[in-house]
Formats: structure tokens, C-alpha cells, sequence
């Protein structure tokens, strides 16, 4: 059964990374943060767009980096859409807290749901070297809704 379960998460990962579906830019991207992993080399621009009462409409990517850093800086894009900046922070803290420790948070309802899509990137623990990888997008996303073209780094 854990056999399984690790294909199935590296399937998904390895999806994302060969075929993304927000690597680009928002139209009406109105922040932007870049994210880099010294280490190996992981690079990322993450930009989000904001509806007028200030969720996430839309968010997008442009990265060059190994198959973790660019499946997770996908899924991200896709978690965060509709979100609110206190519940993208939310989530990226409970991503950031699955990659390092294989475990998952308790987080409301509404998140929890699409934490579960995230749950792939919590392969990663077993592997402390790659954790950088998986939550470089995580920290570029903090850094956006920060302030605006703020630097991130894993």
C-alpha cells in the first residue's frame, strides 16, 4: 500500500514538473516576488493577481529548477487561487511544515480540502536535501504577499 501511495506521489510530481499549468505570467499580475535556491541552483518569479477585495484570482510562475521546485511551485499556483493572503499563509505554513516533517497540520475545512492535493510534496522529508526544493515556491509566494518584488529564498 506505501509503495503505491510513493508512486502515485512521485506520478504527480513528475506530471507537473514535464507539463506545469501556471507556468506564466498573470495578466493583471500585481505582485511579484523571486525565489532562489543557492544550493542547486532552483530559481523561481511567482506573480499573483488580486481580485478588487484582495483573494488571490490568479497565480503564475515562470522557474527553472529540478522536477520537485517546479511541481511544487504548480501546485502552489493552483492551491492559492481563491484564497485570501491569511489563508495562502496558512497553507504555506502547513506545506512548509509537511516537507520538513512528513506530517500534516490541522487547518479549517476550506483548506484542508486543498491541502490534500498538496500532499505529494510531503515525500520530500525522508529526504532533507530536497526540502529547499519543494518549499522554495512557498517562501516566493510569502515574499508576495509581503511586499511587492521582495526577495525569497528557500
Amino acid at each position: 500500500m506505501f509503495d503505491d501511495l510513493r508512486d502515485l506521489y512521485q506520478e504527480i510530481i513528475i506530471e507537473r514538473a514535464r507539463h506545469p499549468r501556471h507556468a506564466k505570467r498573470p495578466l493583471r499580475a500585481d505582485r511579484e516576488a523571486k525565489g532562489d535556491n543557492p544550493l542547486c541552483g532552483d530559481r523561481l518569479t511567482l506573480w499573483l493577481a488580486h481580485t478588487p477585495e484582495g483573494r488571490i484570482a490568479e497565480a503564475g510562475f515562470e522557474a527553472k529548477g529540478c522536477a520537485i521546485s517546479l511541481a511544487s511551485a504548480d501546485l502552489m499556483a493552483e492551491a492559492v487561487v481563491g484564497l485570501t493572503p491569511e489563508e495562502a499563509e496558512m497553507l504555506a505554513d502547513a506545506v512548509q511544515h509537511l516537507a520538513r516533517t512528513g506530517e500534516a497540520k490541522e487547518l479549517p475545512p476550506a483548506l484542508a480540502e486543498r491541502f490534500e492535493t498538496l500532499l505529494p510534496l510531503g515525500g520530500v522529508h525522508e529526504f532533507p536535501s530536497r526540502v529547499k526544493c519543494a518549499t522554495l515556491a512557498w517562501h516566493a509566494l510569502r515574499a508576495a504577499l509581503g511586499r511587492k518584488d521582495e526577495e525569497a529564498s528557500a
